[in-house]
C-alpha cells in the first residue's frame, strides 16, 4: 500500500514544483524531460538491489509521470485544431487507462515467472512507451502558443502550416495565426482569468449517478450473502464498469480538458499545474479512503458518491458552457470574460496594431520584390 501510494503524491509535489519548466523551455522539450526522468526512474527500479532503493527509484518515477500528466495534454491542447481537440484530450485519457489497463495483466503474467524477474521485467517494459514518446515529440513541431509567447512569430506560422498541412499563405493559417498573436498580446497587458468547459457531461453524470444508486440497493440488500445472490452480484459488477465507461468518456478527461481552454496563454502552464496537482492529491485521498469506507458504511460508499455524481451532473447542466469546434482564442468570448469595455477596447486596440504592422510587412516584401 505504502509503495504503490508513492507514486501520486510524488506526482503532486511535482506538477507544482515544476510547472514553470513549459513555459522556460517549451511544452516540447518539457516533454523530453519528463521522458527523461521517467526512464532514469524506470531504470532504477528494474536494476533495484533493495526495497529502499525501490521505492526512491518509484518516486524519482513519478516525477516524470508527474510533469507529463501536466505538459502532454497542454500541448495538446494548444496544436490541436479546435473542431478535434476534445476528441484529442478524450483520447489521451483512452490511452492513460488503456496503459494501465495493459501493466495490470502484465504484472499479473509475469508473477508466475520464476525468479527475480517477475518483477523486474514490468519495470523493464515500461521504458518502451516512454521511450517512443520521447523520440516521437522530437519530429513534431513546438506549439505555436508558445513560439508567439516568446516573440518567435514567423516560427509560429511555419509550425502552424506543419501542423494543420496547409501553405502559410491560406487564409485559415493567417487567420488562426493572427488570433494566437492578439490572444498573447492582450493576455500580456491583461490578467483576465478563464473558466470551464465541456456540455454533455450532464449525462454521462446522470448514467454515472444510476450506475452508483443501482450498486447501492443491491449491496444494502444483498452484500449479506452473495453467495446466494450470485444474479445481483453480477448486476452490481455490470453496473461498476458500466460507470467505468461513462466516467472515462465524460469525466475523466476534465481534468486535462477543461484547465487547457480555460486559462488564456500567459497562464495555460501553471492553471494547468495547479489542476493536475488537485486532481492527483484527490486521487490518493480516495484511493487511500475508500476501501475503509467501503468496508465500514457498506452501501453508504456508493450512496456518496452517487449525490457528488448528481451534484456534478447540475453543476454541467447550469454553469458550465460548450467550447467544442471554439478555439482557444475565443474563449474570453465563451466565458464571457471582457469584463469591462476599456478591456474590449484594449483588444481591438492589440488587433488594429497586429493588422497594421502586418499590411506593413507585405507593403515592403512587394516593394523589395519590385
Amino acid at each position: 500500500m505504502f509503495y504503490t501510494s508513492t507514486f501520486i503524491p510524488r506526482e503532486n509535489a511535482d506538477s507544482a514544483v515544476f510547472k514553470w519548466i513549459a513555459d522556460k523551455i517549451s511544452r516540447k522539450y518539457s516533454i523530453v524531460v519528463a521522458v527523461t526522468i521517467f526512464t532514469i526512474g524506470s531504470d532504477l527500479q528494474t536494476a533495484s538491489i533493495s526495497y529502499a532503493m525501490l521505492v526512491t527509484a518509484r518516486l524519482i518515477g513519478g516525477i516524470g509521470i508527474g510533469m507529463l500528466s501536466m505538459v502532454a495534454p497542454l500541448y495538446i491542447s494548444e496544436i490541436s485544431p479546435p473542431e478535434i481537440r476534445g476528441a484529442l484530450l478524450v483520447l489521451e485519457e483512452l490511452s492513460i487507462v488503456t496503459g494501465f489497463v495493459v501493466a495490470f495483466w502484465i504484472t499479473y503474467g509475469t508473477r508466475y515467472m520464476a525468479g527475480e524477474w517477475a518483477w523486474r521485467l514490468p519495470f523493464l517494459l515500461q521504458l518502451v512507451p516512454g521511450l517512443v514518446l520521447g523520440l516521437g515529440i522530437l519530429f513534431l513541431p513546438f506549439s505555436p502558443h508558445w513560439l508567439v509567447s516568446k516573440g518567435r512569430d514567423a516560427e509560429a506560422l511555419q509550425a502552424l502550416a506543419k501542423l494543420r498541412q496547409l501553405p502559410t499563405n491560406d487564409t485559415r493559417i493567417q487567420q488562426e495565426w493572427f488570433d494566437i498573436r492578439v490572444e498573447v498580446a492582450f493576455h500580456k497587458e491583461t490578467s483576465a482569468l478563464r473558466h470551464p468547459e465541456l456540455q454533455d457531461r450532464s449525462v454521462k453524470s446522470c448514467f454515472m449517478t444510476l450506475s452508483h444508486l443501482i450498486i447501492a440497493i443491491l449491496v444494502g440488500k444483498f452484500s449479506s450473502d452473495w453467495p446466494g445472490h450470485r444474479a445481483a452480484g453480477w448486476v452490481s459488477v455490470t453496473f461498476l464498469l458500466f460507470y467505468m465507461l461513462s466516467f472515462g468518456a465524460s469525466w475523466g478527461p476534465v481534468p486535462s480538458a477543461m484547465p487547457s481552454e480555460m486559462f488564456p496563454s500567459s497562464l495555460r502552464a501553471k492553471g494547468v499545474a495547479l489542476a493536475t496537482c488537485s486532481n492527483w492529491l484527490n486521487n490518493f485521498i480516495i484511493g487511500l479512503n475508500t476501501p475503509p469506507i467501503v468496508i465500514n458504511t457498506g452501501f453508504g460508499a456508493y450512496a456518496f458518491f452517487a449525490v457528488f455524481c448528481l451534484l456534478s451532473m447540475i453543476w454541467t447542466l447550469y454553469f458550465v458552457p460548450e467550447t467544442s469546434g471554439r478555439t482557444l482564442e475565443a474563449m474570453d468570448h465563451v466565458f464571457k470574460d471582457i469584463i469591462s469595455e476599456q478591456e474590449e477596447g484594449g483588444r481591438k486596440a492589440i488587433e488594429s496594431e497586429i493588422i497594421g504592422s502586418g499590411s506593413a510587412g507585405l507593403m515592403t516584401r512587394q516593394e523589395g520584390e519590385v
